[in-house]
C-alpha cells in the first residue's frame, strides 16, 4: 500500500464487557470457540498479566513508522494497540520510547504481528507486550505509508478497531463486542466446573473416568 490511510477511534468496549471479560481465561473460550485467536509465533514478550482492552488498529510498512507516531498520540485509556507489519519480520518498529509513549496514554496492551527492541526495558515499563521477535534494527519517520484505525490482519485474523481483546501467555483472542459477553459467561462456567474436575483428581479418579473418555477402535476385518 501506498499513502496513508486515517480512521476514527472506535467507540471503547463497555467497561462492564471487559470487567467481566478479564474474568475468563483465553484457553477456557479455545475449549468451545474457533475463531478470533492470533498464531502462537506471537508470543508474549514483557510484563504479560492477563488483559482486556478494545482494538486500536495500525498497519505499519517496512522502514516507515510515522503512522505509529501518529497512533502514539491518539490512544486513550484501555485502548489495546494491534500493529500489522505488512510482513516484515526484520525491522522493530516499537521500543522503549514508544511503549513508554503508549503507557503513558493508558494503553491496556501492545500486539506487534512483527519484531520490537529494547526488551529489558520493556520489561521495566509493566505494558503487556506481544511480538514475534527481537530485532535491533528499527523504522525510521518516513510519513508516507500506512493505516490507523483500519482493519488489520495480525496472527492470521482480521482485526477491526473497537474488538474486544482478551489475552495472557497463552495467547490472544479478538472478538466483536456483541460476543463478548456470551463467550465469557460460558468460559467462566467452565472454568468453576473444572475446580470441581481438578478435586476430582486430586481425590484419585482418573482423567478418562472423570470425563467419561471413550475410544471407537475399528473393528478388525473379517
Amino acid at each position: 500500500m501506498t499513502g496513508i490511510q486515517l480512521g476514527e477511534l472506535p467507540p471503547p468496549c463497555a467497561p462492564q464487557l471487559l470487567s467481566l471479560l478479564k474474568e475468563a481465561e483465553p484457553a477456557t473460550i479455545g475449549h468451545f470457540h474457533e475463531r478470533g485467536f492470533l498464531h502462537g509465533r506471537i508470543r508474549a514478550m514483557a510484563a504479560v498479566a492477563r488483559s482486556v482492552g478494545t482494538a486500536v488498529t495500525v498497519r505499519c510498512e517496512g522502514p516507515d513508522g510515522s503512522i505509529l507516531h501518529h497512533a502514539l498520540g491518539q490512544l486513550r485509556a484501555g485502548d489495546f494497540l494491534f500493529v500489522d507489519r505488512a510482513g516484515d519480520e526484520t525491522i522493530a518498529c516499537m521500543g522503549g520510547a514508544s511503549v513508554l509513549a503508549a503507557r503513558l496514554r493508558g494503553v491496556a496492551g501492545v500486539v506487534v504481528d512483527g519484531c520490537v527492541t529494547d526488551i529489558e526495558e520493556l520489561r521495566q515499563l509493566g505494558v503487556p507486550v506481544w511480538a514475534r521477535g527481537l530485532s535491533a534494527r528499527t523504522t525510521r519517520a518516513g510519513g508516507r505509508s500506512g493505516s490507523f484505525c483500519m482493519p488489520v490482519d495480525c496472527g492470521g485474523v482480521r482485526v477491526h478497531p473497537g474488538d474486544a481483546v482478551l489475552a495472557d501467555e497463552n495467547g490472544i483472542l479478538v472478538m466483536a463486542p456483541d460476543e463478548a459477553r456470551a463467550l465469557a459467561d460460558r468460559a467462566i462456567a467452565l472454568q468453576q466446573t473444572e475446580q470441581q474436575t481438578l478435586a476430582r483428581l486430586r481425590a484419585g479418579e482418573t482423567y478418562p473416568q472423570i470425563l467419561d473418555t471413550q475410544l471407537f477402535l475399528q473393528e478388525a476385518a473379517a
